[in-house]
């Protein structure tokens, strides 16, 4: 006997109950399966227990005839003994008691149906051939029985009654449907050749509440069905009233169309959809005439309907940072920060991240003006604070180094919603606790004698740890590297080898000539401050050195064989700087760019170039190691102040007079003249120098009227500028980077890059050994001349922390590069594995640079 999709799918549920309990018991009180059993026993043959077909599975067939006494003796056979039979037993027009079944024995063996849901069978097979509108309009007919489903499942080669529309979408969900006839004209030929068009009214009509009038063409009812969706959308989603123009469009009425309209407008915003997606939403934000101004940002919800709530929301955001309601901006920019609109534009990401680092700054400036009063009156202590890296209580460190991120950001967006008020604000607060840190180290610093038990002194490294190094050893100098950069850089090496971190200080004033003087071998033992000849410089034993040249004569007198190089060369690589430093027992490598960038470039240039130096000096310490120089020191001459704007004329202070030896911004050395208000004087001999010079030094984050304007100073007694990084390295000798081909995926959708924030989207790829089982953390850079140049910002996922982002098997993210070098002319972009620094992809041609274009 030939069956039908009804019949195969009600007997392969009940096939699927019969393998897994051996007996069913199926009450049919409204007898709606009496016809599928009528083909069963039709389909079993003549016997005293037929045996009937479900789906994989046969079982004897019982079925009740009006006494459960015969039915009882019927089974016994099959139930009775030790091994239990496949039974199945059907009870037409009978209701199962509840409180006592008659086969409560026989249901223990197995299960039991009480009525089987027929509309639901019924709906599962009908999809085959009809919409899910047409199929709830059929289910809905209670005058219609199995014989009539059966009927309507079936496929006799005619649409006749059958769905023309999910003969030709190929399928019968309407939302999908509806959502995929809204960006693809594609179909409209065939819907009108087929008289599909009044189908396609009613299944929206049904589905979405949209009572259509006839239109002249299918394009034009498209636009109706988008503007109705988008639009209702938009409604349901506000906090307030409505703009005016929207209530030219029809409304919702009930919760079953506000579900279907929120499901089709958030799959339109997928990614197969989101560039057709986003011309419509700009479409009908137009003809409705809406705009920033239309709603405010305040009195949107959390769906990012069109282009101009994101924007007004941000802008929101900035106002209440600039009115000092952070708490609310938060909220609103946690609901809002992950909007459509921000993952299809780079730019706009920069600016929800600024918007999370001013949020991320007032956090910390609260909390570390709230810490300051519990630092007691010794300066080891404000260290501490100023150092600790312990989870929720991580140091004071932290606001200094949001502080960068923001301004290194803040200097290349160039966006009209960016809020100058908020900006201000922020840079206030940020000027108010640094202040107040710098009043008060300087204070408990000299009341200290101008020294920090237990923390290791600028003149102590070399012969504490550079000369207890086993040989060969490096020493890395990073001029003007603060500690909250040191941190990041020791982050950067730990899954290199071992890395270890403490904080050391730097020499007064903290100026290069006497930092880097106090990083030479015997400062220890002899390390003066002094003027001869008319120079500033510094004495070590008989040895007066006041510039480079003086420096490198003296570490080479006094280290036979030491080599020295600059940063820039050693990242470079070049088969000279490998013959230079190959089976050097001691290696100097200096790097000036941080210090030259933040004294002599603009602000936007000199924060880029801070961030770029971790990754170079990462990069040089794998090329130091592959020639046999696996142990390294990393310090710093000094720390530095830079704000977001240059001082003001009331930050300005008077120089000191008198006879002047050298003056800086932060400070003054010379002999005599006076002190001025708001400055601190110390002599020479206090801070340990044979030298009838004084040191005088602003007693906060003001500067002295030396000349120039920059927001960058370093020379004075703060926090930023005297705690530097010591980090002690051991790296291996192989951890050159490796190549792990085709590990990672990455589409560019550009061909050169025109805008300092740009855009990739990467995945991890096949690769030898087939998709990963697990997420990867990749970091991905920008690359020109063994430089980095670019680093990762942002990702649709949100922030980048230390440079890393993680992606997950089968999950394409993208990623926002902030490049960092706006002068070169080509790049390379480069996913490195974040804990082994493998390259995972690298560009296989170089990429034109055209910035402004």
């Amino acid at each position: 006997m030939s069956t039908h999709p009804l019949h195969d799918y009600i007997a392969a549920r009940i096939g699927d109950r019969v393998k897994d309990r051996r007996v069913v018991v199926i009450y049919d009180e409204r007898k709606e399966y009496t016809a599928f059993f009528d083909e069963i026993l039709a389909a079993a043959g003549d016997g005293d227990l037929p045996v009937g077909q479900f789906g994989s599975r046969k079982a004897s067939v019982v079925r009740f005839e009006g006494s459960f006494l015969e039915l009882r003796y019927a089974v016994e056979s099959t139930t009775g003994g030790d091994n239990i039979e496949d039974v199945v037993i059907y009870l037409p027009g009978v209701r199962r008691d509840e409180e006592g079944s008659l086969l409560l024995e026989i249901e223990k063996l197995g299960t039991h149906y009480a009525q089987p849901p027929l509309q639901q069978m019924a709906r599962l097979t009908l999809r085959k051939r009809f919409t899910d509108v047409a199929i709830d309009d059929l289910v809905k007919n209670r005058t219609l029985n199995y014989g009539d489903f059966a009927a309507l499942a079936s496929d006799p080669g005619t649409t006749d009654g059958a769905s023309i529309l999910k003969g030709i979408f190929g399928q019968s969900d309407s939302i999908t449907l509806v959502a995929s006839w809204i960006v693809d004209e594609g179909h409209d030929a065939e819907i009108q050749a087929k008289g599909a068009v009044e189908e396609f009214q009613r299944t929206v009509e049904a589905k979405l509440g949209l009572v259509l009038a006839d239109e002249p063409t299918l394009a034009r009812l498209r636009s109706n069905v988008a503007r109705y969706i988008l639009a209702n959308e938009f409604r349901l989603d506000l906090t307030g009233a409505a703009p005016t123009s929207i209530t030219s469009v029809q409304a919702t009425t009930t919760e079953s169309h506000e579900r279907a309209i929120r499901k089709i407008a958030e799959s339109l915003r997928e990614t197969k959809h989101a560039e057709a997606y986003e011309k419509l939403a700009d479409q009908i934000q137009g003809d409705l005439g809406l705009d920033e101004l239309s709603v405010s940002g305040g009195g949107l919800g959390s769906i990012d309907t069109f282009r101009f709530e994101e924007r007004a929301v941000v802008r929101e955001c900035f106002r209440l940072i600039a009115s000092g309601n952070a708490a609310s901006a938060k909220a609103l920019s946690d609901a809002r920060s992950h909007s459509f609109w921000i993952e299809r534009d780079p730019a706009r990401k920069a600016v929800w991240e600024a918007c999370r680092l001013m949020l991320e700054m007032d956090g910390l400036a609260r909390r570390v003006e709230g810490t300051i009063s519990k630092a007691n009156g010794k300066a080891e202590k404000w260290i501490d604070r100023y150092t600790r890296d312990q989870g929720d209580d991580r140091g004071w460190y932290r606001l200094d180094q949001a502080q960068r991120q923001l301004e290194t950001l803040l200097a290349v967006i160039d966006d009209e919603d960016l809020d100058e008020k908020a900006v201000a604000a922020i840079r206030s607060a940020y000027d108010r606790v640094a202040r107040k840190m710098a009043e008060g180290f300087i204070q408990v610093y000299a009341a200290g004698g101008w020294t920090v038990p237990g923390v290791m002194h600028q003149t102590a490294i070399w012969s504490e740890f550079v000369a207890k190094q086993r040989k060969p050893v490096a020493l890395i100098v990073v001029d003007a590297m603060r500690y909250e950069i040191g941190l990041e850089l020791a982050a950067r090496l730990e899954k290199l080898g071992e890395v270890k971190l403490v904080p050391a200080i730097a020499a007064l004033p903290s100026i290069t000539p006497i930092g880097m003087a106090a990083l030479l071998p015997g400062a220890s033992s002899s390390f003066s401050v002094v003027e001869k000849h008319g120079k500033l410089g510094v004495q070590i034993d008989d040895r007066f050195m006041h510039n480079r040249e003086s420096r490198v004569q003296y570490l080479q007198a006094k280290i036979p064989g030491v080599v020295t190089a600059r940063l820039s060369d050693v990242v470079a690589w070049s088969s000279a700087t490998k013959k230079k430093l190959a089976g050097a027992q001691v290696v100097v490598v200096l790097s000036s760019e941080i210090d030259e960038a933040g004294e002599s470039t603009e602000n936007r240039y000199a924060r880029s170039i801070m961030g770029g130096v971790v990754a170079d000096v990462a990069r040089a310490l794998q090329r130091l190691a592959s020639v046999g120089v696996e142990n390294s020191v990393i310090t710093a001459d000094h720390g530095h102040l830079f704000f977001g704007s240059e001082r003001e004329d009331s930050m300005r202070l008077e120089a000191p007079g008198g006879d002047k030896v050298e003056l800086h911004r932060r400070c003054w050395i010379g002999r005599g003249g006076a002190t001025p208000p708001g400055s601190v004087r110390v002599s020479g001999a206090k801070l340990g120098y044979a030298s009838d010079l004084d040191v005088v030094l602003p007693a906060s984050v003001s500067v002295f009227k030396s000349g120039g304007d920059l927001a960058y100073h370093h020379g004075g007694a703060s926090l930023q500028e005297l705690v530097i990084p010591l980090i002690t390295v051991h790296l291996r000798g192989d951890v050159m980077q490796k190549v792990e081909k085709n590990a990672v995926s990455v589409k560019l959708g550009f061909d050169a890059v025109t805008n300092r924030i740009f855009s990739v989207e990467i995945s991890l790829g096949g690769g030898s050994g087939g998709m990963f089982a697990e997420a990867r953390r990749v970091r991905p850079v920008a690359i020109c001349d063994g430089r980095e140049v670019g680093s990762a910002k942002m990702t649709s996922n949100g922030a980048v922390e230390d440079g890393v982002v993680v992606v997950e098997p089968g999950k394409a993210i993208n990623v926002a590069f902030l490049l960092s070098d706006d002068q070169i002319k080509t790049l390379k972009i480069q996913m490195l594995d974040a804990d082994t620094d493998a390259v995972l992809y690298a560009s296989p041609d170089a990429i034109p640079v055209r910035l402004g274009v």
